[in-house]
């Protein structure tokens, strides 16, 4: 018999939700699949071009996600050096804004492949819950987890922010939450 391996359907059930939580609840804040390749593009640039200015990044595990102009470096590296020269290499290339890197990089050694596994079934329980959560904000939330902590990123109003981290912090398993907002004035202000 020929069965999917589970990092396949784990995988499989990731996209499927990273994709449904491209749409918003607000269509004149709607994301374009431009939007979307635009950021993915931008990640993969930022991710070389940090692996190319130093040889200590090899060994390193670098995650880079971008969001709506917003930039975050997560992962572990080997020395403080390597975790500020990240930030300078992404804060110099074109089309990012220096105000909107945010580097949790941490140093140490990479975290082992059963953490990674972990912190991807929490990413897909975080945004499963915000996803039949009435009332909160879903599509305009990135969530990413790194090591236990989980990291919400968007354009968002404070209120609506708010209600996002109420329903993350019923989620078994978070150990903390970090905040990657850029904040939009409410609409009834």
């Amino acid at each position: 018999m020929n069965y999917f391996r589970p990092s396949f359907v784990t995988a499989f059930i990731i996209a499927l939700l990273t994709m449904a939580t491209a749409c918003t609840n607000n269509p004149e804040e709607r994301r374009t699949p431009g939007d979307l390749i635009d950021d993915n593009a931008l990640e993969f640039v930022i991710a070389k071009e940090i692996r190319a200015s130093d040889e200590g990044y090899e060994g390193a595990h670098l995650v880079v996600t971008v969001y709506d102009g917003l930039v975050l470096l997560l992962g572990e590296v080997a020395s403080t050096r390597l975790q500020e020269k990240a930030t300078e290499v992404a804060e110099s290339l074109y089309k990012v804004d220096p105000d909107k890197v945010y580097n949790y990089l941490t140093v140490q050694g990479p975290i082992s492949r059963l953490a990674r596994t972990n912190d991807r079934y929490l990413s897909a329980k975080v945004k499963s819950r915000l996803l039949v959560a009435s009332g909160v904000p879903a599509g305009k939330v990135k969530v990413v987890t790194e090591n236990g902590i989980v990291y919400l990123m968007g354009k968002i109003t404070r209120a609506d922010g708010e209600l996002v981290v109420a329903e993350v912090q019923k989620s078994f398993g978070v150990q903390k939450i970090v905040k990657v907002f850029d904040y939009l004035s409410d609409p009834g202000s």
